[in-house]
């Protein structure tokens, strides 16, 4: 009973229907008659003679019956998705069927399948097809309707069936605007998305990047005149450790940039590059290796595996007391795992989990990040420094 209550309450007017949607009360009410109006034809078929039954002409009023029932369903009226030849293949059904029930049956619901084929084909064919189908319709019983002289019922059944046709037809043409305007608004937004992520890009450019440069300057410019002065060589360094942060700050605000005009984002590729500049910045061993098959990842997937890589190596420049680094990124048949794991000096203090429960980005966001992705992010300390682990599935989110 709760399937069938859910199957009522679901939208299938709207097109692109999934099965997910809730359906308003006319939707459900249409829902109700069509299931009434199944139980009628039933009833009345069992109720018309000949009967339904398993001999002779009662055979065959029970297979055309069950004909008619069963191409009207395939026909799939709700569904959107359903490939055009199907539905028309299923529409002869209904024709065949119809046509076969009324020679055996001529008082009974025959004439449900002529106004259903008529109905569904204006609804769910294109223009030439349709018509085809009402022509495929209207001719064979029109002319039975002559053959036997009665052209009163002839004119009846036409009146009756091209309205709704030209009913639904006007339908169809309704939603199709309606489609066709929502993707014009859709469109429109995404335009209005990209005008301001440029605006932002220009302004990222215009202050950050610009600011960040300018520093870079100044810091090569304070080294060079430390070293002409004689300053020590602990501050030189220092003042040469600043400016490399600064000049790699610069250059991730340009990928930053580059990412929000829409151009490549950072991936895996490039962790071997990242590695190189920290250990150049540190002066720490790092260790990268690839393990199996790199297979294709979602753009989304490869900033995660770049920026958790970043973060890591971040972090053990900022807190950990680390001899060497190892990074190991391992390409599984269901999955990508990274792992950046720091190996401290003997006798070094135990590392702090950093990032995992404060309120900066760092760690938890990463965290966050792999789970919108469906996967995890690890991070905990080890007998000897610390290690995190990032697995996403293999497929795409």
């Amino acid at each position: 009973m709760g399937a069938l209550a859910r199957w009522f309450r679901r939208s299938w007017i709207t097109r692109g229907y999934d099965g997910e949607g809730t359906a308003p009360l006319e939707a459900v009410a249409w829902r109700c008659f069509g299931v009434a109006l199944l139980a009628a034809c039933i009833a009345a078929t069992f109720a018309t003679h000949p009967r339904p039954g398993l001999e002779g002409r009662r055979a065959v009023v029970l297979a055309a019956f069950v004909g008619l029932v069963a191409a009207a369903i395939a026909a799939h009226p709700e569904r959107s998705n359903v490939p055009r030849r199907q539905i028309v293949l299923a529409l002869i059904g209904v024709i065949i069927g119809a046509g076969v029930l009324g020679g055996e049956q001529p008082h009974g619901v025959w004439i449900i399948g002529p106004y259903y084929v008529a109905i569904v084909a204006a609804l769910k064919l294109d223009r030439r097809t349709a018509w085809l189908m009402l022509a495929a319709t209207l001719t064979p019983f029109l002319a039975g309707y002559l053959i036997k002289g009665q052209v009163i019922g002839a004119l009846g059944f036409l009146s009756g069936i091209v309205p709704w046709f030209f009913a639904m037809r006007l339908l169809r043409y309704v939603s199709d605007q309606r489609d066709e305007l929502e993707a014009s608004r859709e469109a429109e937004a995404r335009a209005a998305a990209a005008a301001e992520r440029g605006r932002l890009s220009r302004e990222m450019h215009d202050v950050l990047a610009h600011s960040l440069s300018a520093l870079a300057l100044q810091l090569e410019t304070t080294r060079l005149l430390a070293r002409s002065r004689g300053v020590d060589d602990e501050v030189t360094q220092a003042i040469d450790r600043a400016h490399h942060l600064a000049a790699s700050g610069l250059d991730e605000a340009r990928r930053a940039i580059a990412t929000e005009r829409g151009d490549e984002l950072p991936g895996p590729e490039r962790i071997g590059a990242l590695a190189d500049a920290f250990a150049e910045q540190s002066g720490l061993p790092v260790a990268v290796q690839v393990k199996g098959e790199p297979h294709e990842l979602a753009p989304e997937a490869r900033l995660a595996f770049y920026r958790t890589a970043q973060e890591a190596l971040t972090n053990v420049r900022r807190h950990a007391t680390a001899e060497r680094v190892q990074v190991e990124l391992n390409y599984l048949p269901d999955s990508t795992v990274l792992v950046v794991e720091d190996h401290a000096i003997d006798g070094a203090p135990p590392p702090v989990a950093v990032g995992l429960t404060g309120g900066g980005y760092g760690l938890t966001g990463m965290r966050e990040r792999a789970e919108l992705l469906g996967g995890e992010l690890l991070a905990a300390p080890t007998s000897s420094g610390f290690r995190v682990e990032l697995r996403l599935p293999a497929g795409e989110p």
